[in-house]
């Protein structure tokens, strides 16, 4: 756990200001690609390192910090949706039920509108719902992992890059 608390570290950071409402919209092309590249920083200075990045430790940054920032993205959503027993969701689910219903994409859409409005009566009621839970970290994990890896890779090349010029 030692050798990944740089990407705990960054993907905390990452995590809090994604909750932040006017600054959430930038969590997955720019806060989580940037706490990759902080969490490679950090592992440099921590270990006093400086030595040049591997491909492999940037993935692997850049995905732990991915990873580490879905955890509790997800949990504080969770957490505050359990308290609030509102949130985004349930807040777009009237304008995203009238586009699917202007698409008529059918019997399929028909029934997810169903699922969907079960999920919101779940939240709206007791605060929690657990086809909520799953697509929420589902679609977190696929977003920060990737856009982590990116970061991971990007800060390589910067970190490397800054090697060869001192």
């Amino acid at each position: 756990m030692k050798r990944y608390l740089p990407t705990f570290i960054a993907g905390f950071g990452a995590a809090v200001l994604s909750i932040v409402p006017g600054i959430k919209s930038f969590s997955c092309c720019l806060i989580v690609p940037g706490a990759a590249i902080l969490a490679l920083i950090l592992d440099q200075r921590v270990n006093k390192n400086s030595e040049r990045i591997a491909a492999g430790k940037a993935i692997m940054f850049g995905f732990m910090t991915g990873l580490f920032a879905t955890i509790f993205i997800t949990t504080l959503d969770v957490l505050i949706t359990f308290i609030t027993k509102t949130n985004d969701f349930i807040e777009a689910l009237p304008q995203s039920e009238s586009l699917i219903r202007e698409l008529k994409f059918g019997q399929m859409a028909e029934e997810s509108l169903k699922l969907m409005k079960q999920m919101a009566k779940q939240i709206q009621k007791t605060g929690f719902s657990p086809l909520y839970l799953f697509i929420l970290f589902t679609s977190n994990f696929i977003t920060n992992t990737l856009f982590g890896i990116i970061g991971g890779f990007v800060g390589m090349g910067l970190l490397n890059k800054r090697k060869t010029e001192q």
